[in-house]
């Protein structure tokens, strides 16, 4: 899902590149050379959105496959807290300066600059649908979904979504953690509540407004350990905590098997 054009042989284990050799087990999923520029017009059209919400869908079934209950998603870019920033504001009908912190390290006059050009993206987003429909709603849990989704979403972001999506129409489990899943993980449920009935939220990161998104969901998190990481380092530290939970339940002896008397 990430950048880079990569060719795959016929052997499962050699995939390689015209410009840097082998790559072993990288998956060629590329759809574009990047999404547009959501200031001027929708990141990625119609076909491109359905195309990466299958493509998720696609891997959790290979996922499954292979014996898979528990899924990670993790991500792995440059400038995807903006659009997961104005996926906050208007599924949670946040003020947009509430949702925008410093992503990859930006100092005070780079978030400036950063809520500046998002807020006149979503301006201009927003006029364009008001010119459309004045009936045209943006509250939590209404208005045009896949469009915002699309609108402003990267690649690989509704790629996480079809995912997450695909996991919970199967049953599985889905680990989620860092601001920019957890945003996908919003957009999953925006698009079908139910889904978050198969997500655990693992850790809240100290991205500005990731606690704010997560109380969107009334989502709890496992851990909080001042991670900045979007890659899933926080859902693999939880990781443990799930699997001792499950076990607990399963395994852990009780009062009628281990023949003691309840002295209650």
């Amino acid at each position: 899902m990430g950048a880079g054009a990569i060719r795959r042989d016929r052997s499962r284990d050699s995939l390689d590149t015209s410009d840097h050799g082998p790559v072993p087990l990288i998956l060629d999923r590329k759809i574009a050379r990047g999404t547009k520029n959501f200031l001027y017009e929708p990141a990625m059209s119609e076909g491109d959105f359905d195309r990466a919400i299958q493509i998720g869908s696609d891997l959790v079934d290979d996922c499954v496959k292979e014996g898979c209950h528990v899924l990670c998603i993790g991500e792995m870019g440059i400038g995807n807290t903006s659009p997961s920033s104005i996926w906050m504001s208007l599924f949670g009908d946040i003020p947009l300066q509430d949702c925008i912190g410093a992503g990859a390290g930006l100092n005070n006059d780079g978030i400036r600059h950063k809520y500046e050009v998002l807020s006149k993206a979503m301006e201009r987003f927003l006029e364009n649908q008001e010119d459309r429909s004045r009936d045209f709603g943006f509250q939590p849990n209404h208005g045009p979904v896949p469009l915002i989704l699309r609108y402003f979403g990267g690649f690989e972001m509704i790629a996480a979504i079809g995912a997450m999506l695909r996991a919970a129409e199967l049953h599985l489990i889905v680990l989620i953690d860092g601001f920019i899943m957890t945003a996908c993980a919003l957009g999953a449920i925006r698009l079908y509540p139910a889904s978050q009935d198969y997500m655990i939220f693992t850790h809240c990161g100290d991205e500005s407004g990731h606690q704010m998104m997560l109380d969107i969901v009334d989502a709890k998190p496992l851990l909080h350990l001042g991670l900045r990481l979007g890659e899933g380092t926080g859902a693999l530290c939880a990781y443990p905590i799930v699997d001792s939970a499950i076990r607990m339940m399963n395994e852990m002896n009780t009062f009628d098997r281990a023949k003691i008397t309840k002295y209650f």
